[in-house]
């Protein structure tokens, strides 16, 4: 009888016309993040980026390889750790995505790039900066932003010839981003002709940096770099403050680069004493789109774009560009497509080159004034 009705069912389905629904695919697209932790702000900035995206390509109910496609986005936490990364990235290859955007962290998308790799799943970090990423030779490995060789090389160099730091210490909280960027910017001041008089280390869950800084207070640096980010560069400013070094400019990546930053450092943020890089940004010409982006962004979600959310946009509307161009979202059949993608995004023309990362990249510095992220200026 269950037999027969089933039969009656489906031939209903047919005669109502209502038969193209068997015709729809559902697209899976992973996305990685830190959404728990100290630096959740950051990763759920990423997510609500991706969640944009895909909305409005539902929006456009777009058809490839003759079906009707709705793209789902699978988001997962990997706590900015890279046990629960690669965990994380093992349940989205089981849950067949057929492409990955994340994660946020140099140090969870490592492990996790040669997994996705394994499983032939094309990845597009939005944000993971450390050389090493794009290195590893993986064909299915691809950035949307600059490396920490050009982040890191352009900080140190500005730090030198621009505001003329004579002695410059660094601190580094020893993860894959962070100790990448600090010896990249180590290395851009000595051969600016900087003199650094010391390097000390903490790392990404610290909370009490005061050893640290009374060994740099006595060697009486003028400005410091921190390789990390901000949930703990706030704090350390804070410090800083304490022990009498308000007056020490303070240096740093992407990842002290966000608008969350005033609220960890408090009255410790200065006026101008803060120096900062994205591994991004945009070219006046372009100025326009991205502001339109920023101001759809807080409609929508109630809330400023903290730092990365663009670049998540752009990867997710990049993966389904080079599926459309291939026709398929098989991931065996599109890669081809993105490796020699051409795409015009909020954030830029986006191609890759051999290696997967970004061609033709952008920096931007920022500093802090009035308690505002304020964009200086953009280096190509």
């Amino acid at each position: 009888m269950k037999v027969k009705l089933l039969g009656l069912a489906v031939a209903t389905a047919f005669a109502t016309g209502s038969a193209p629904a068997l015709a729809q695919s559902v697209v899976k697209i992973g996305h990685v993040a830190p959404l728990t932790g100290s630096i959740a702000h950051l990763g759920k900035d990423n997510e609500l980026g991706g969640k944009l995206a895909i909305e409005e390509l539902n929006a456009k109910k777009l058809k490839i390889g003759g079906k009707d496609v709705t793209f789902e986005l699978m988001s997962e936490d990997d706590a900015a750790d890279p046990k629960q990364g690669t965990a994380a990235a093992q349940k989205l290859v089981d849950a067949k995505v057929v492409g990955v955007v994340g994660h946020l962290n140099s140090s969870t998308s490592i492990p996790a790039s040669r997994i996705y790799r394994d499983a032939g799943i094309p990845q597009i970090s939005p944000s993971s900066t450390a050389p090493k990423y794009t290195q590893q030779g993986f064909k299915t490995t691809f950035r949307v932003v600059a490396n920490d060789g050009q982040l890191g090389g352009a900080l140190g160099r500005y730090a030198v010839k621009e505001i003329k730091a004579q002695s410059i210490a660094i601190i580094d909280d020893r993860t894959a981003y962070g100790q990448g960027v600090a010896d990249e910017f180590q290395k851009a001041a000595k051969a600016a002709g900087g003199k650094v008089i010391g390097r000390e280390f903490t790392n990404d869950k610290a909370t009490d940096f005061n050893a640290i800084l009374t060994k740099l207070k006595g060697a009486k640096p003028d400005l410091i770099f921190y390789g990390g980010m901000d949930a703990v560069g706030g704090p350390m400013l804070r410090q800083m403050k304490q022990l009498g070094m308000e007056n020490v400019k303070f240096m740093g990546g992407d990842g002290i680069c966000t608008g969350e930053l005033p609220k960890l450092a408090g009255d410790a943020l200065g006026e101008g004493k803060i120096v900062c890089a994205e591994a991004g940004g945009v070219t006046a010409d372009r100025a326009a789109g991205m502001e339109a982006f920023k101001k759809k962004f807080k409609e929508k979600y109630n809330i400023d774009v903290q730092l990365y959310a663009p670049y998540v946009y752009d990867a997710v509307n990049v993966m389904v560009a080079a599926m459309q161009k291939a026709n398929s979202t098989d991931p065996k059949k599109y890669l081809p497509e993105l490796q020699k993608i051409n795409y015009e995004g909020v954030t830029g023309k986006i191609s890759f080159d051999s290696r997967g990362d970004v061609k033709d990249s952008s920096l931007t510095l920022f500093t802090y004034k009035g308690g505002q992220k304020t964009q200086m200026m953009v280096i190509k």
